[in-house]
């Protein structure tokens, strides 16, 4: 593979056009300050910015993700990266599909490309390192040997603080509509489907085994964000973190089987997720994955406690 220039040890696809993160999202709530207290019981780095609020990780200067407040919860918008290298030729690709280009959002400094999906989701591209991982990450399994503690004490554990936004689920009114546009004008590729009810897409230039996904709804709205932790102990002492904080509604523990990760999703005041994630699928930069179609109840989970009758409920759709 192709060494970027500066960019010592990051690869890419030579020859291929198509965005290499998901780099940030734009969500509005009802109210930042219940905003505020969830995403840092979740372990976040919840700053004030403006009027508004932006999620670190600690330890990253990246801004993941970013809140304003309206009069109900809304996914504003998806904001991807692209190589330096590769913008004007991304931007040409979207003009040449008939895609229309928008002016930026009021209040938002932006160099790059902003245009609406086909089914109402506003996207922005923009020149951005790459924030998707070049390589699997690690995942931490720790045992002992006989005569020792394995467990460290509950009144001593630390708190539990992700890494990084691993992908976001986002609700579509046309899931294969949505493979076939993302595919084409971003780049994306398919991993894994269940026919017209849920995809998977990673990017080409090594990226975990989604980035983005697509579940089957009347209207566009996020369903989940995910963060990235180090195993299984991180995401059970991440449930009971944020169940201590009175946040007790979820999903998990369990393992997902598109994907493979281990997973607890966390119920948020708005009736969407954040879930604590670890070893999901990698695929690297020079691997082409082979996408398969899936029936539903090999889609979801591999074990774990019966999903929630509302799990999949858009709460940005209207009644």
């Amino acid at each position: 593979m192709t060494a970027i220039t500066g960019k010592l040890g990051v690869t890419k696809r030579p020859g291929e056009l198509g965005i290499h993160s998901m780099d940030t999202f734009h969500m509005v709530v009802p109210d930042l300050a219940v905003a505020q207290d969830f995403y840092t019981a979740f372990g976040l780095d919840v700053r004030e910015e403006g009027d508004g609020l932006g999620l670190y990780t600690y330890g990253s200067p990246h801004r993941w993700a970013s809140l304003g407040e309206g009069a109900r919860k809304k996914l504003s918008n998806l904001s991807f990266g692209v190589f330096e290298e590769d913008f004007e030729a991304i931007r040409k690709r979207i003009e040449a599909e008939g895609v229309k280009l928008l002016d930026a959002p009021r209040g938002f400094d932006s160099n790059g490309i902003w245009f609406m999906d086909p089914f109402g989701v506003l996207i922005e591209v923009k020149v951005a390192e790459k924030s998707s991982p070049a390589s699997k990450c690690a995942f931490e399994v720790k045992s002992c040997p006989g005569g020792q503690m394995g467990s460290m004490q509950r009144s001593k554990a630390p708190q539990v603080r992700p890494t990084r936004l691993a992908h976001v689920l986002i609700f579509t009114p046309d899931v294969v509509g949505s493979i076939r546009f993302y595919s084409r004008v971003l780049g994306l590729r398919l991993s894994d489907q269940s026919g017209e009810g849920i995809c998977f897409m990673h990017g080409i230039h090594g990226s975990d085994h989604h980035l983005l996904a697509f579940a089957k709804s009347s209207a566009p709205g996020l369903h989940h964000c995910s963060w990235d932790v180090g195993g299984i102990n991180e995401i059970g002492m991440g449930a009971a973190q944020m169940a201590g904080k009175g946040f007790t509604k979820g999903w998990g523990l369990g393992r997902h089987v598109l994907g493979s990760n281990y997973f607890h999703y966390v119920k948020d005041p708005w009736g969407s997720y954040s879930e604590y994630s670890a070893d999901i699928d990698y695929i690297p930069v020079d691997h082409d994955w082979d996408a398969g179609d899936y029936p539903p109840e090999d889609s979801i989970y591999l074990w774990g406690p019966e999903l929630p009758k509302d799990f999949v409920v858009n709460y940005e759709a209207a009644d």
